[in-house]
């Protein structure tokens, strides 16, 4: 079974090694160019500095595999929906663009039933750059259609705990408005009608 270390760096890898390959193409012609372009001439006087994180996108907020077959991953990205593998990231789908909130806090899979996927909208991050949720999704077909199950004023899902003994029974951590009082700020068990 892969580790969780595993998925992230092969995750981390397919998100980087794109914009890398760029890069060096690019490296000769900016070089050809930059000798006599004069902005670039006055620049170089300047050393480069790391100002801080400048490229929010791409934050990977939970991560699922599914434990009847190890090459079915879930991604959940905290700007980006839900994602979904079948054969361990060579090739991705997104399953959760038809729904209202494209930020993702957490996702988790029942494990007696793993094609019942738990979606928890709004980021579990704390940054200006985090984008909120409207509640808590459920699909009962492996991401083929959602329902939405509760929670719409949380803006912020932490956490989403399904009982391996009964998948009836889900946690739901909601973290409520990051900035001001009010909103859905609770653990949440759902009671199934």
């Amino acid at each position: 079974m892969r580790s969780i270390s595993t998925i992230i760096d092969v995750t981390l890898a397919l998100v980087i090694l794109p914009f890398v390959g760029h890069a060096v193409a690019m490296e000769g012609a900016a070089a050809t160019e930059a000798a006599t372009d004069p902005t670039t001439k006055a620049l170089t006087a300047l050393p480069l500095r790391s100002i801080g994180p400048a490229l929010m996108a791409g934050r990977i907020a939970d991560i699922a595999v599914d434990p009847r077959d190890e090459s079915l991953w879930w991604v959940a990205v905290g700007s980006g929906g839900v994602w979904k593998t079948s054969n361990a990231g060579v090739t991705w789908t997104p399953v959760f663009g038809d729904q209202p909130s494209y930020s993702i806090g957490a996702l988790a899979l029942d494990p007696g039933r793993p094609d019942t996927v738990w979606v928890g909208t709004g980021e579990n991050v704390s940054g200006r750059h985090v984008g909120r949720g409207d509640g808590v999704y459920r699909s009962l077909d492996g991401g083929a259609s959602w329902e939405r199950m509760g929670l719409p004023r949380s803006e912020h899902i932490g956490r989403i705990l399904v009982d391996p003994r009964d998948g009836d029974v889900v946690y739901v951590a909601a973290e409520g408005p990051l900035w001001s009082s009010g909103g859905e700020r609770v653990l949440y068990k759902p009671v199934p009608a």
